[in-house]
């Protein structure tokens, strides 16, 4: 306990350290849609580009499209340069470009927001003035006629960037899953740990039958304890809930067999149940963080970026993001169904391989 008390802690500031090393976010997947198609919008298009903070990983054709990269989370800022742009500016008539944020993840949004007041303070005046000089006008003369470019920002999913809506659900079901973990932590070493073994050997009682009547017992109290926090969530805080409440029931259902899964392979791999107590929390509380959720797994060290997916928290957490603002529809959970599935399927085989190892030795 000792060792714990002291190593645990000082491993957690270093993980956290490494995990925030990028401190800020200063490369937000962001698209361009120019309705325009003339050299002053690509002018004011490769202002954009030159961003600090902004990385612009595509450029689209129709608003459609973007709606499409928001809603599958590969695009986080979409800005819209509308038709007659370059003539409105040349005329010295207001035009407003329509910059969209995806409000799901409260992170990126926020972070977003700032990136965008940034850009539009320089780049709609330099863009406007280079227009009007580029017509021929002289550039104190752009300078008197030419009327700043209106942005108009616009957050989706969470029009009015609340971060209730972000952080309430997800920082409840993390309370829960902990306690699912180190209950499932106790799955095998609760019952080969103890003396009480060899009368339950005497009953007659197959160890098979015995951990599958007990792991189902664990599934179906973990799957009724979370019950009344998805009622006080969707039905008294009025949290959004965009899919199906079955297709989100289903999805627990997988994350808590995947979880459970982990907590028997921890419960497998160690001689007592104070040890297997101690592995489970040490990966049920810093999962939540490194799951991405409270920061994105994009601005993680690379390392970091491909390790997170071997939690189950991980694959939960961005789908429930995902379900509970946009509902995609199954085609597009379908990785997450299988990254909970798979390592379920994992973690038990090597839980039966160890016990099976264990059983030979004695």
């Amino acid at each position: 306990m000792r060792n714990v008390m002291l190593f645990v802690p000082l491993l957690g500031v270093l993980l956290f350290a490494w995990l925030y090393s990028a401190q800020s976010l200063n490369a937000i997947p962001t698209a361009i849609v120019d309705l325009d198609h003339s050299r002053g919008s690509r002018e004011f298009a490769d202002k954009l580009t030159g961003a600090e903070k902004l990385n612009i990983t595509a450029y689209l054709s129709t608003y459609q499209e973007l709606q499409e990269a928001i809603a599958g989370g590969r695009i986080v800022v979409g800005v819209v340069i509308p038709k007659n742009f370059e003539q409105d500016v040349a005329l010295g008539r207001q035009t407003r470009v329509l910059m969209i944020i995806d409000g799901s993840n409260m992170v990126y949004a926020t972070n977003a927001s700032a990136a965008l007041l940034e850009v539009t303070r320089t780049v709609s005046a330099e863009a406007g003035i280079r227009t009007l000089v580029g017509s021929g006008m002289q550039l104190d003369q752009a300078r008197e006629a030419y009327k700043p470019i209106a942005f108009r920002e616009e957050a989706w999913f969470n029009p009015t960037m609340n971060y209730a809506y972000f952080l309430v659900l997800a920082l409840i079901l993390n309370i829960w899953q902990q306690c699912c973990t180190l209950a499932s932590a106790m799955n095998v070493i609760g019952e080969t740990g103890m003396k009480s073994w060899l009368q339950i050997k005497a009953s007659g009682v197959s160890m098979t039958r015995l951990f599958i009547s007990k792991s189902m017992t664990h599934i179906i109290t973990f799957m009724l304890m979370v019950l009344p926090l998805y009622f006080l969530a969707f039905r008294v805080l009025k949290l959004p809930l965009q899919c199906n409440f079955g297709v989100l029931m289903f999805f627990t259902l997988l994350f808590v067999i995947a979880i459970h899964s982990v907590g028997t392979l921890m419960s497998s791999a160690v001689s007592n149940a104070v040890d297997a107590s101690r592995l489970g929390m040490m990966i049920a509380l810093p999962s939540f963080v490194l799951s991405g959720y409270t920061w994105p797994i994009d601005a993680m060290p690379p390392l970091l970026q491909s390790l997170v997916w071997i939690f189950p928290q991980t694959w939960f957490f961005q789908g429930l993001n995902y379900l509970t603002f946009k509902n995609p529809g199954g085609d597009f959970m379908l990785p997450f169904y299988a990254g909970l599935i798979v390592t379920a399927a994992v973690c038990y085989a090597i839980s039966i391989m160890l016990q099976m190892w264990r059983e030979k030795l004695q």
